[in-house]
């Protein structure tokens, strides 16, 4: 046999306990960044997703839509302004927020997801009150902070074969309004609503590395007990605090472990979830 075709075969062989491993669980994928934006990593990020859940994974898919929502809002004249790294969002932005994600992303990801051989449906938040919110702060304008998950939809979906994708606008609970609410925060707080096995953020970065200027220094495992030093250290800064605080709290809420994972990496999920080297960052 030829020796491409023997690797072939140990890498199929290496991933048989992975799947046995998985099979029925619940994985939650923030899907978001340049794995949105490029074709090629797009296309890798579906088959790795298509692939999971036809080995019997239940993966459920939060997505974001930055890049998109700012190209609308230029394409009217309206100028994009960031408070806190936050999307300053008032009802102008909403409405354009709330028919980009809910609209062109979710629709264009479960239509790909469908024409490449998955069982995709699309949700927002604010279907069947899964997401509800109340505004975070007034200089955010309709920015949310999630009160409530009722994952019943998502369930349902699950239960009856389907791939959930989840776009992250939420119902008001103190207004009559929707708010923009932060994807990373979205999918944990989903993944906690759904206990799930794992939480996966794909991010633009390597994982959490010691040197932020050396993709070599990435950190593979941290334990909650270990993030308030990484945190003093200033290992844990800028962008990366939010995330990792997203990490913690689904840990301490009963997710299994989340990675933070690169999603420039083609097949960068399949990698780590269905093989021996884990390639992100994982918290447990």
């Amino acid at each position: 046999m030829p020796y491409h075709q023997t690797e072939r075969a140990q890498v199929l062989a290496e991933a048989l306990p992975y799947i046995q491993k998985y099979s029925g669980k619940t994985v939650v994928v923030k899907y978001g960044g340049n794995a949105m934006i490029s074709d090629e990593l797009r296309h890798a990020v579906i088959s790795d997703i298509i692939l999971l859940h036809l080995v019997g994974v239940r993966v459920v898919v939060v997505h974001g839509g930055g890049p998109e929502i700012t190209d609308m809002l230029n394409k009217i004249g309206k100028e994009s302004k960031f408070v806190d790294g936050l999307r300053y969002t008032d009802r102008e932005t909403m409405d354009v927020v709330q028919q980009v994600l809910c609209g062109k992303v979710n629709k264009n990801l479960v239509s790909t997801l469908n024409r490449l051989g998955g069982r995709a449906i699309g949700l927002c938040g604010m279907d069947a009150g899964l997401f509800e919110a109340r505004r975070l702060d007034e200089k955010y304008g309709l920015v949310g902070e999630i009160t409530h998950v009722d994952p019943a939809a998502v369930t349902d979906c699950l239960n009856d074969g389907y791939i959930p994708v989840i776009s992250t606008v939420a119902q008001g609970a103190d207004a009559e309004t929707a708010y923009n609410i932060n994807a990373d925060t979205a999918a944990a707080k989903l993944a906690v609503a759904l206990h799930a096995e794992k939480l996966i953020l794909l991010t633009d970065i390597r994982g959490l590395l010691r040197d932020p200027g050396d993709e070599d220094t990435l950190i593979p495992v941290v334990e909650l007990s270990q993030v308030p030093g990484l945190v003093k250290d200033g290992v844990i800064k800028g962008g990366m605090i939010p995330k990792v605080d997203c990490c913690v709290e689904a840990v301490r809420s009963g997710v299994k472990s989340t990675i933070i994972l690169d999603g420039r990496i083609p097949h960068s999920i399949l990698i780590e979830l269905l093989s021996d080297e884990g390639i992100g960052t994982m918290l447990l």
